[in-house]
């Protein structure tokens, strides 16, 4: 029986909504001053008010006295991938050199290089290592994750990473949720064979990854020199016949219409962004689409911003995502995160939280039921060691998380 009842925190942030939010109300979160959550069997019960009271039994609930404190809902990362065996550490210093990530890529570096070794590791080493990376995680204040395969590009590796995945979910406090990215990159085995490589994807992989229920989602990385606009809208097209939500790697590095294409077929999340169109922010302005950005990876590459200023003010959804892997961002710190966002890509205080709490479980498909302090949702909340929220940018690099608290138990 999880009960929690967290009382007079110095600010509630609720970032209250049950849908991705758009434009100025990014900015909205729905602050209370000196309030009382009360979690019972997990779940939110009541949202108080100073002064106000609830009809409960007192001693059916743990008490955490969060005055002076921060209570803001569970972060949401909605893109990584995190199964992996390996590290590109060299990777690095080539391009401290000066090589840029398609180059790198060529040479049999970027994720060739992590497919070698993932399809190399075990199960065990690959739960092993995705546990020490959801650890760091939740200590950051992270309770849902988005976990990509894409590193076997083979029938077996792609699904012992979802295996990975599936028993972590189990065992794990952070929720995960799983996306089969079976196009991540054309692999050396199928080297000019691309449309014969989606083929193998549609034909092959969709069936039993739906069969064994191994993903919720399913994505591709739309891209110069890897999968083509024809290419990827084949795929997706297949992938939601057999009910998998759409993602889509798009317009990264070069503007190739990814977002437009996100916005065609109506896709839950268009993520990076670093080269979209005007044209692809409009279309995606006028869907649902959540424009997921990721600024550790621009700033691990030294590439420019995504427009988020421009995504905003134009009215779509964005979110924001850490983007752990092996190359690009080798970092899953949010308070980077955060500092970049403000910083850098000039959102506010209020759009970066908004856009990692109830913006980023609409890019996962879960905003009914996480990213926000509302009654009737999931229980996963994290108390800063601070008094208001504006201390995540603020406190520059610094993790601030004190508490986590995870469908009603206090797990950090």
């Amino acid at each position: 029986m999880n009960n929690i009842l967290i009382r007079d925190a110095t600010q509630i942030v609720t970032c209250s909504g049950f849908e991705g939010k758009r434009g100025k109300d990014m900015s909205d979160l729905n602050v209370i001053e000196n309030g009382t959550v009360i979690v019972t069997d997990g779940v939110i019960s009541h949202i108080l008010k100073q002064g106000e009271k609830a009809n409960i039994n007192l001693s059916d609930y743990t008490v955490i006295d969060a005055a002076g404190k921060a209570l803001l809902p569970g972060f949401v990362d909605p893109h990584t991938h995190f199964v992996f065996g390996g590290y590109r550490e060299e990777e690095f210093s080539w391009r401290m050199r000066g090589e840029n990530y398609m180059e790198i890529m060529n040479r049999g570096g970027g994720i060739v290089n992590t497919t070698n070794s993932t399809r190399e590791s075990t199960e065990d080493e690959l739960i092993e290592a995705g546990k020490m990376r959801l650890d760091a995680m939740l200590r950051l204040g992270i309770t849902t994750v988005e976990g990509k395969s894409g590193y076997g590009l083979d029938r077996e590796t792609e699904l012992k990473q979802l295996r990975v995945m599936q028993y972590l979910n189990k065992v794990h406090p952070i929720d995960i949720v799983p996306t089969f990215m079976g196009a991540h990159a054309i692999p050396k085995e199928w080297k000019g064979r691309g449309d014969e490589f989606i083929d193998f994807n549609i034909n092959e992989m969709f069936p039993i990854v739906a069969e064994k229920q191994l993903a919720e989602c399913v994505d591709i990385f739309c891209e110069k020199d890897v999968f083509n606009i024809k290419q990827s809208r084949r795929y997706l097209k297949a992938a939601s016949k057999y009910g998998f939500k759409l993602k889509i790697h798009a317009d990264e590095i070069t503007r190739l219409g990814g977002a437009e294409l996100a916005a065609e077929l109506n896709c839950l999340s268009a993520d990076h962004l670093l080269q979209v169109s005007d044209k692809g922010i409009h279309d995606m302005s006028n869907s649902d689409v959540v424009a997921t950005l990721l600024p550790l990876t621009a700033f691990s590459l030294k590439e420019k911003y995504a427009r988020a200023r421009d995504m905003i003010d134009a009215g779509c959804i964005v979110a924001l995502a850490t983007d752990l892997n092996p190359g690009s961002s080798f970092s899953s710190s949010v308070p980077l995160l955060f500092a970049l966002a403000c910083i850098y890509m000039n959102l506010s205080p209020e759009e970066a939280l908004t856009a990692f709490t109830i913006n980023s479980a609409a890019a996962v498909g879960r905003a009914d039921i996480i990213g926000s302090i509302d009654v009737g949702k999931q229980a996963d909340m994290i108390l800063l060691q601070y008094p208001s929220y504006k201390f995540l940018p603020y406190n520059v690099g610094m993790n601030i998380v004190q508490n986590v608290i995870k469908k009603g138990e206090l797990v950090i």
